[in-house]
């Protein structure tokens, strides 16, 4: 929705500045020149959304701003100070340019976070050719869920199961008018989120567009020269032994160029990259079953195949951290129910949904151990009225770029860490022993939906969680459930 409002108002800018510099009769014109600049854009789709900084020129115009929140409580989007400028020149050659910074930027609490923002872009004109360059726009600090983040023109990051962001988003177009002069229009915004489902307060479809900046030029279209009166015409002599010669026609050239879009990404059937961050654990402790199912069929969600594997076990039973890594994006999704997702030292991420609720280690942004309980199975989300069990995911680094659908076939991965935890953990049952508790799970009347952190509901026992994780053992190699074994597939182990 945000790109196709930036192309209307690039191609509207780019009407008017056309219609305003067209040669007019042999009289000749003076180049022509525009740009605008917003520093930071909402848009909601049936709301009215918001945005702060947004100016145009001609004529010269800048903006400041102390900082800006949306909603009001800032739980979307916050930032800093922030300023924009836009400035053109029209005469025998125009320039036009404009820049729009944003700093100190959260949104969603802190998942995404950038140092500063800066989207710029500029034209100008020489003689009867135009162009242009964002050179100016960059991006500093930026942190996506927890890790920093490259950035690269149209750079592309997933965002979990519920967007994508682009980084240094940028087009140009270019087109001629009267006698052979050119034309230059171009955009870019510096960062762009797009969300695919609902999250943080906005709904599926919502835009946050920081940093845009847009400039358009056309040459000036010189003074038709002074026609000359012909005497009578002579009619042309034929040499002897030749023949008269037939221009062939010429089709006239194309005025614009078709737009194409990028064919879509391919899901990562038959992909097996290996996972190197170190001992992976099983993520179910206790008795479980699971078989192949990615990639069936699975009606309008999760774009209709299975992206992962279903592990079936009793209602309670305690989910592990199978490596290694940052937590990130805990809370309430309407087909995963309560889920989270968990971010390797590879860079590897690792979807877990349907839990019937989290343990106080369930935290966005905290770093835990692979072994450690993170939540209880359960039948949350869409998979209400099944059988108790957690959807898992495997998402290999290599293939983020792809986003939800970067998801590969973890039954392989599966399979080798169950069959490489077939020892007895000791520990973790004397651990469940200690806290008096015969099932970890709250009693289905209990289970509070929709909330950010499900440990922390007062229809929990948080105390009782609190007590469990607070007994667990000192953090041996078999406390860890294995955490130090190398439990990768065998094709992806080590010499």
């Amino acid at each position: 929705m945000g790109k196709r409002l930036t192309i209307v108002v690039a191609l509207a800018g780019l009407l008017v500045l056309v219609s305003g510099t067209g040669g007019a009769g042999g009289a000749g014109s003076t180049a022509g020149a525009s740009a605008r600049a917003v520093a930071i854009r909402v848009v909601v789709p049936g709301q009215s959304g918001a945005e702060a900084g947004s100016i145009s020129s001609p004529p010269y115009r800048v903006a400041f701003g102390s900082s800006f929140a949306y909603p009001a409580d800032g739980s979307a989007v916050t930032t800093g100070p922030l300023n924009a400028s836009a400035s053109s020149d029209s005469g025998t050659s125009g320039t036009a340019a404009a820049t729009s910074e944003v700093q100190s930027l959260s949104v969603f609490g802190g998942e995404i976070s950038a140092a500063s923002v800066k989207g710029a872009a500029r034209g100008s004109t020489r003689g009867r050719s135009a162009g242009g360059d964002f050179s100016g726009a960059t991006i500093s600090g930026l942190t996506v869920l927890g890790s920093a983040a490259s950035v690269a023109p149209n750079g592309r990051v997933g965002l979990a199961d519920w967007g994508y962001l682009v980084t240094l988003e940028q087009g140009t177009d270019a087109s001629s008018g009267a006698g052979g002069t050119q034309g230059f229009h171009g955009f870019v915004a510096a960062l762009s989120i797009h969300l695919t489902a609902p999250h943080g307060g906005l709904p599926a479809g919502s835009e946050i567009q920081v940093g845009y900046a847009e400039a358009s030029v056309q040459a000036s279209v010189a003074a038709a020269p002074k026609p000359i009166v012909p005497g009578p015409a002579k009619k042309p002599q034929r040499q002897p032994g030749t023949r008269s010669a037939t221009k062939t026609p010429v089709a006239p050239e194309p005025t614009g160029r078709s737009q194409s879009s990028s064919p879509p990404l391919r899901s990562a059937f038959g992909l097996q990259p290996e996972l190197t961050a170190g001992g992976y654990v099983f993520p179910v402790y206790g008795p479980s079953s699971f078989s192949d199912t990615y990639g069936a069929f699975r009606g309008d969600v999760a774009g209709n195949w299975h992206h992962g594997d279903d592990i079936f076990a009793p209602l309670g039973a305690p989910l592990l951290a199978c490596a290694d890594g940052i937590v990130f994006s805990v809370g309430w999704n309407d087909v995963g129910g309560n889920r989270f997702w968990l971010r390797d030292e590879e860079g590897n991420e690792f979807y877990y949904a349907h839990l019937s609720a989290f343990t106080p280690l369930a935290k966005n942004g905290r770093h835990v151990k692979a072994g450690e309980m993170l939540g209880f199975v359960g039948n949350s989300g869409d998979a209400q009225g099944t059988p108790t069990h957690v959807h898992f995911e495997v998402h290999p680094y290599s293939l983020l770029f792809m986003g939800y659908d970067g998801a590969v076939n973890p039954t392989p991965y599966l399979q080798a860490w169950k069959h490489l935890q077939d020892v007895r953990f000791t520990n973790v049952a004397d651990w469940l022993a200690t806290t008096g508790i015969s099932d970890p799970a709250p009693r289905p009347a209990a289970i509070l939906l929709q909330v950010s952190d499900i440990s922390e509901a007062s229809g929990l026992d948080p105390g009782s969680l609190q007590r469990a994780m607070s007994a667990r053992p000192s953090r041996t190699t078999e406390g860890q459930v294995g955490a130090a074994l190398d439990l990768r597939p065998p094709r992806a182990r080590r010499p």
